[in-house]
């Protein structure tokens, strides 16, 4: 995939959140979304699934037909894309990224593992790639199920995909352990603050 040529001339830091389905790492990146001196932006991925409960169009994703999303792909408009199951398509559309840095931000993104390695090999000095960690497989079904957005076979299908993502953990620059949601949140905000050369505000 070709990329722009501006794009080689970073406008600001790239910051990767990866990990398995109920790992977490959303909610971490929604509390950074919610810093301010940390300039955040977060990058809207595209996807050809359905929308789930109450997300919005423009908000949580860019949803788009199975069939449009390939015409991207054809046209080069991705940054990175992947398919995670048959017609399941998720990518980072470049008019994403050149939209955020337009703002003078930092981009954020809460992204599959195998998009988050992608970013980093591609940018390996402009990101941080964090790989955020969940306490057990259990664990994770069982926040899985709790969610009740998805099927029993669906579910298995991301515990038994969560099992290859873990492996590939050391791939990335940090890994934080969300054992405690709150600890995890304090860590990945030194992480960013560091990475984006800003001094961490102390909180009381």
């Amino acid at each position: 995939m070709a990329l722009n040529k501006h794009f080689s001339k970073n406008k600001g830091k790239l910051i990767v959140f990866s990990a398995p389905s109920g790992s977490g790492k959303t909610t971490i990146v929604r509390h950074l979304l919610g810093i301010d001196y940390l300039n955040l932006e977060f990058s809207i991925s595209a996807t050809s699934r359905e929308k789930r409960g109450e997300e919005k169009e423009g908000k949580d994703y860019y949803y788009l037909s199975a069939k449009e999303f390939k015409s991207k792909i054809k046209n080069h408009e991705f940054l990175e894309w992947e398919e995670v199951y048959r017609d399941n398509f998720y990518g980072t559309l470049k008019s994403e990224i050149e939209r955020i840095w337009a703002l003078g931000k930092h981009v954020i993104f809460d992204i599959d593992v195998v998009g988050g390695l992608r970013i980093k090999k591609k940018y390996p000095k402009e990101t941080l790639a964090v790989f955020v960690k969940p306490p057990s497989v259990d664990e994770l079904k069982i926040r899985l199920k709790k969610r009740k957005t998805e099927s029993d076979d669906k579910i298995n299908m991301r515990i038994a995909k969560a099992s290859i993502e873990l492996a590939t953990a050391p791939q990335f620059d940090r890994i934080i352990k969300n054992h405690d949601l709150a600890v995890a949140q304090k860590e990945a905000e030194g992480l960013v603050a560091d990475f984006v050369g800003v001094k961490k505000k102390v909180t009381k």
